[in-house]
């Protein structure tokens, strides 16, 4: 089993910045490539942005690419998402999950572990 604790979102102005990170406990934290996801009201949650295990390779949605960053702190078992630039759009609630899939994934179906959520919320 493997515990996420998000935390770190809020209310920003457009243009601003916002740093999420999510604390994991439990099992080896580098062993599972890990993703940050969003879901805003009434639509269903979507990919943001995944890093692998050892943190080299990283992958992002074509919506946040260029203006968030995520990363990892194996040895504090954390991953962050630096979001810089937001927009409206970007208002959700963000989740980062675990992944026990051997390749690197941008699926919902493929994360089993996941957090309890942090709003985002950017005004225009």
């Amino acid at each position: 089993q493997v515990q996420l604790v998000e935390s770190g979102g809020g209310l920003v102005q457009a243009g601003g910045s916002l740093r999420l990170s999510c604390a994991a406990s439990g099992r080896t934290f580098s062993s599972f490539p890990m993703g940050w996801f969003r879901q805003a009201p009434g639509k269903e949650r979507e990919f943001v942005a995944v890093i692998s295990r050892s943190g080299g390779n990283k992958y992002y949605a074509d919506s946040v690419k260029g203006r968030f960053t995520i990363s990892r702190d194996n040895a504090k078992n954390t991953v962050y998402l630096q979001m810089n630039i937001l927009r409206p759009e970007d208002t959700a609630i963000y989740y980062c999950a675990a992944s026990s899939s051997v390749g690197f994934t941008m699926f919902v179906g493929d994360y089993d572990y996941w957090g309890q959520g942090t709003q985002v919320t950017v005004s225009s």
